[in-house]
């Protein structure tokens, strides 16, 4: 009894979704009167001309970080670079990852730019350069002047646009105009000096060091040492004000010798004792011909000091008639290697020339003790 029932049911079922019109009509075996029921119909106002251009723009969304990037100019190559640096990169947001991107297209930064962004700050891309965008720009036109000397600062320093605007950055900035370095004197220092805005302390002590420097606001100088000082610890002054005075220098002809060298605050302790040791001690000279000539500390001992000293004596030796001795000196350690070559070397006959020309790359060659199993290890940014 109930398979018929259930037959009975499948028929009439068949019956009511097999019928091809829009207007159906029940048997009237199932009521006194038949029911109309009527279907609806969806009709499209679009063109198949909008159908498929929709179609397109769907299937020219990029499917993942790659494409973002090779749309966006970057070569496979350079998509290399960036994932080494910073492999995450591979499964960033694709909406995140291409805001990010026109940001820095509408600065005048391109694809090779980007590459030495990540190399030296992998997680560029990964910060919030968006936080405080339009005041952050506004702010950065009106210090660097010109969109390609700023497209310029953001590639040598990416951190202009995830530092900290209110607490960090403007506050930096604000600092150094009060200390008189603004304007045309500040760009320089940003673009030489990128981790200056975070290092940045002024103190008595510090205010104290650059008053004894003796340096005044209208010289060329004072930029440099206001902001090398801004940026150096103060353990850091200590030790090496201290190094300077084990060679009989008096503190105010240590802060004099800052005042025209400024770039003096920028040596090692190591590398300024190897030098005074060798001037002292090989060339004979007083200490105090480095407060004449400041190159003299600057100059790669190992390059050019050792060598061209012992190039000399080795000319004296040998009777030539052109001799490297008193103010020659000097200015035969400042040439460029080219120069150098053919003022004292190249000059003299084929034989004897060959001969020096030996002696001098000899000397050259020789390393530091232990020069070859030196580890350098730098922390943060390499400046």
């Amino acid at each position: 009894m109930i398979s018929k029932a259930n037959a009975v049911v499948q028929t009439r079922f068949s019956i009511l979704f097999s019928a091809p019109q829009r207007l159906l009509s029940f048997p009237s075996t199932w009521g006194s009167k038949p029911m109309l029921v009527f279907t609806t119909a969806t009709y499209s106002t679009k063109s198949p001309t909008q159908v498929e251009t929709e179609g397109e723009e769907v299937l020219d969304q990029p499917k993942d970080s790659i494409e973002v990037l090779r749309k966006w100019g970057c070569s496979d190559n350079d998509i290399s670079k960036i994932f080494v640096r910073r492999p995450a990169l591979r499964n960033a947001n694709i909406s995140q990852l291409q805001s990010k991107l026109n940001i820095l297209s509408g600065l005048g930064i391109g694809a090779l730019d980007l590459v030495k962004i990540i190399n030296c700050r992998p997680r560029f891309l990964s910060c919030r350069i968006n936080h405080c965008f339009d005041e952050r720009l506004e702010f950065l036109k009106t210090l660097f002047e010109s969109r390609d000397v700023l497209a310029k600062a953001i590639v040598r320093n990416p951190s202009l646009l995830t530092y900290d605007f209110h607490n960090i950055f403007k506050p930096a900035i604000a600092l150094y105009d009060e200390m008189g370095v603004s304007g045309q004197d500040l760009i320089p220092m940003l673009l030489s000096r990128p981790t200056m805005i975070p290092r940045t302390s002024f103190d008595e002590e510090k205010m104290e060091y650059i008053r004894k420097t003796g340096i005044s606001k209208e010289s060329k100088m004072y930029k440099y040492v206001v902001t090398l000082i801004g940026i150096s610890r103060h353990e850091t002054i200590r030790r090496k004000v201290a190094n300077l005075e084990k060679f009989g220098f008096s503190d105010d002809e240590i802060f004099n010798l800052f005042g025209r060298s400024p770039l003096m605050l920028t040596l090692s302790v190591d590398k300024v004792q190897r030098n005074m040791t060798f001037i002292l001690g090989m060339m004979k000279f007083p200490a105090s011909v480095v407060l004449q000539y400041p190159f003299l500390l600057y100059s790669n001992l190992e390059a050019v000091l050792r060598p061209r000293v012992l190039l000399a004596w080795k000319i004296q030796d040998m009777g030539l008639d052109l001799q490297i001795k008193g103010p020659k000196m000097m200015t035969a350690l400042r040439m460029t290697e080219k120069r150098f070559l053919e003022a004292f070397v190249k000059c003299h006959r084929r034989d004897v020339a060959d001969e020096l020309m030996e002696f001098y790359t000899s000397a050259k060659g020789v390393k530091r003790l232990a020069e070859a199993s030196k580890k350098n290890n730098i922390t943060g940014f390499p400046f």
